[in-house]
């Protein structure tokens, strides 16, 4: 009786911890909700905001004491040259703080913008002055006032999350290749026993079946590439508290990606791939008029696919993880109703952490469809024909 009674205890010991975090956090929120004074934020703005890359990290806090670390802002215009400094400039005016990631943005560029001081750099080596609009986009003026056409190629929060990823591939994955040369025929052991299950799953999972057994090993550098970079970027967007990486929930990331895709599969496609494309065999000439221009169409739809699948499902999950997070704000009346906030915080933290759960799952899983789907159309591109 007694030990049956110990694990219960246990159970009920842990369940009140989590109901007693949960209460805490409601409570948080409702403090939160009720401390942040002046105009309400709009809940679409606020999200995008925080979704959308940036020209800093922003960590916490708005306003004077917000807290947020500025990245390089590098700028090249055809006509004046290299402009390189840091977006502290573009994000401060006297003791305001301009939160690039954060609601109001638009407000505040546009009220800075109006006194033409606040909000923006003049840089002494090209003679130009840079501003930054309320999507966060650069923009170039010359002294007498006129609009410059220059590139903006600043290191930004999604540039750096993926720096930091190809870094931590650069240090992982040599120490595993090494490790597989000094211990060949060996049991593996510490991170190469820690990887093996994965590699050898895209391996013997992914591109044997999709390419051939002949072929799979001229392709597999690309798709364990692309199956850990995209994997280890959803997994850094999902650390708390350093920022909100959104690397392959930005278009410009998996636009990247999908033209690789597209450029190895143009390039690798044989004479069977591209006569099923512009003259399908056993069709009649009318169909072939019909079908062919859709072949064609589809070859630029399939990366278009991996793009917007990528994009939109990763996205996707921290758009409601940020809108749980508004949805006390919301109840509670931006702190008018204390006990309905910590009510919605008890339940939206709950939600939370089960959608993180579940953001670790997608992680995986959109890198593994990403990649699944590249070596189904390498596979499609190398196909020998039936006889």
């Amino acid at each position: 009786m007694l030990n049956n009674t110990r694990p219960n205890n246990g159970i009920m010991r842990f369940s009140m911890r989590i109901m007693s975090l949960l209460l805490g956090f409601g409570l948080a929120g409702s403090v939160l909700a009720s401390s942040g004074g002046g105009e309400n934020p709009d809940p679409g703005e606020f999200i995008i905001h925080h979704i959308a890359d940036a020209h800093d990290i922003h960590l916490w806090g708005e306003g004077p004491s917000a807290v947020h670390i500025p990245l390089p802002v590098i700028s090249y215009s055809p006509e004046y040259g290299w402009s390189m400094f840091s977006s502290a400039h573009l994000l401060h005016h006297g003791e305001d703080h301009v939160d690039l990631s954060d609601h109001g943005m638009e407000g505040a560029h546009a009220a800075h913008g109006s006194h033409g001081g606040g909000g923006q750099y003049h840089c002494h080596t090209t003679d130009l002055t840079y501003t930054l609009d309320g999507n966060g986009a650069l923009h170039a003026h010359n002294s007498a006032g006129d609009h410059v056409k220059a590139y903006d190629l600043s290191i930004s929060k999604s540039v750096l999350g993926m720096f930091i990823v190809i870094f931590m591939m650069m240090l992982i994955f040599p120490r595993v290749g090494s490790a597989y040369k000094k211990r060949k025929g060996q049991a593996p052991k510490g991170l190469q026993n820690a990887l093996e299950p994965l590699i050898l799953f895209i391996r013997d999972e992914v591109a044997i079946p999709s390419i051939g057994a002949k072929k799979a090993d001229r392709y597999l550098p690309f798709l364990l590439t692309t199956f850990f970079f995209i994997f280890l970027c959803n997994l850094l967007g999902l650390v708390p508290f350093i920022g909100a990486f959104n690397v392959t929930g930005t278009v410009g990331v998996t636009l990247i990606l999908a033209t690789f895709v597209f450029i190895i599969t143009t390039v690798s496609g044989n004479r069977h791939y591209w006569g099923h494309i512009f003259w399908p065999p056993g069709v009649p000439l009318p169909i072939k008029l019909i079908l062919v221009p859709v072949e064609v169409v589809g070859i630029l739809l399939k990366p278009a696919v991996l793009m917007i699948r990528l994009t939109a499902n990763i996205g996707a999950g921290h758009i409601i993880i940020l809108a749980l997070t508004f949805l006390v704000f919301i109840i509670s009346d931006y702190g008018a109703n204390t006990a309905a906030g910590i009510g919605t915080g008890i339940f939206s933290v709950a939600f939370m952490i089960f959608m993180y759960f579940i953001e670790l799952l997608v992680a995986f899983l959109q890198a593994y469809v990403f990649t699944l789907l590249a070596a189904l159309y390498f596979g499609d591109a190398t196909q020998e024909a039936h006889h």
